[in-house]
């Protein structure tokens, strides 16, 4: 790396930072992934580099959102035992805290951390739960956590997770995703369970506009209730549909590395988020998946101000607007949103 983005990164790497938009199955780090193989007799690469190549996205790889997808497929191996999902949560945690992550939302999939060895989902559930309270506290970070549900499996499997999600509503678990693969699934077998996770008392967001078009953000605000919108970098190509997420003060959670690295964009340079906060809409910044991408979130704010020309003065504004969208307790953000605007001399 030239000396010139060392220098730039680390003055990234001071600011403090809000993240909406991560996923712990993309937060796992490549040793940890080689000890728990080496533990549960897994066959995989011995060493770090060819590991790499399964699980996270390299140069030479086909930017496409197949092959961003099918990094998860592999990672989905490593969910062996309590210990391993505990440690993968604790690291998630501990490495958002070096960066200088303040409040930091954490989503998991329920299904996928089960799904290696079977586990019962409300077990998972308090697997997470726990390492991430504890680890919280430890490193002095807020956490709270979104259950996710993917697309491509079935309706009954999502209202299992809402439920239980539902009932973690005080241990800090307080939203509600749907994720995965929006170009060939539909969103509408979902539409009640996320009804009724709304009544319950859950936060919505939705992963939409990503791989597939503007009309998938309308239907996530309109049919779903989000009230964010993972990625949604599409919402341009509809001028009703920008229209529609600025009047309702959408939240975007836009994630620059990844778009580029699952072929939403055709390079950085041509990512949308300067014309997306130019038209009005209300978005941040975020890493999606640190591992898969190698990133960090002082990255992607290095992204947004050199590689799009965000004024640095608007990247401050953006944190403190996540801080404002975050899904926590309006004493929590109240106390949260003042620290940050001090510490960023807003």
């Amino acid at each position: 790396m030239n000396e010139r983005v060392t220098a730039s990164l680390n003055s990234y790497r001071i600011l403090p930072k809000v993240e909406l938009h991560r996923h712990l199955e993309g937060s796992l780090r490549l040793t940890t992934m080689l000890d728990i193989a080496k533990q549960h007799g897994m066959t995989i690469p011995a060493d770090v580099l060819r590991l790499s190549t399964l699980v996270q996205i390299q140069e030479e790889d086909k930017f496409t959102f197949q092959n961003f997808l099918s990094k998860f497929n592999t990672l989905r191996m490593f969910y062996r035992s309590p210990d391993a999902i505990h440690r993968i949560t604790r690291e998630a945690v501990e490495d958002a805290a070096r960066d200088n992550v303040r409040y930091l939302e954490l989503r998991f999939t329920p299904v996928a951390l089960s799904r290696a060895e079977r586990f019962p989902l409300h077990d998972v559930i308090d697997w997470v739960l726990t390492s991430a309270r504890e680890t919280a506290a430890r490193y002095n970070i807020n956490v709270k956590l979104i259950a996710s549900v993917n697309r491509h499996e079935s309706a009954e499997l999502a209202e299992q997770v809402a439920w239980l999600a539902a009932q973690h509503i005080q241990d800090g678990l307080v939203g509600l995703d749907l994720a995965g693969n929006e170009a060939e699934f539909p969103s509408q077998p979902f539409y009640g369970i996320f009804r009724e996770a709304r009544q319950a008392g859950l936060h919505v967001t939705i992963h939409a506009g990503e791989w597939g078009p503007a009309a998938h953000i309308r239907e996530a605000i309109e049919e779903l209730g989000a009230e964010r919108i993972g990625h949604g970098v599409r919402a341009l190509e509809d001028e009703n549909v920008t229209a529609l997420a600025r009047e309702r003060q959408t939240v975007f959670e836009v994630c620059i590395t990844s778009n580029y690295q699952s072929g939403v964009v055709q390079s950085l340079e041509a990512h949308p988020l300067m014309q997306m906060f130019e038209s009005g809409l209300n978005v941040t910044i975020n890493t999606d998946d640190p591992s898969i991408s190698r990133i960090t979130l002082s990255h992607e704010y290095y992204n947004a101000c050199d590689t799009l020309q965000m004024p640095q003065y608007t990247l401050k504004e953006r944190i403190v607007a996540a801080a404002q969208a975050g899904f926590l307790p309006a004493n929590e953000k109240t106390k949260l949103v003042s620290q940050l605007k001090k510490e960023l001399n807003l």
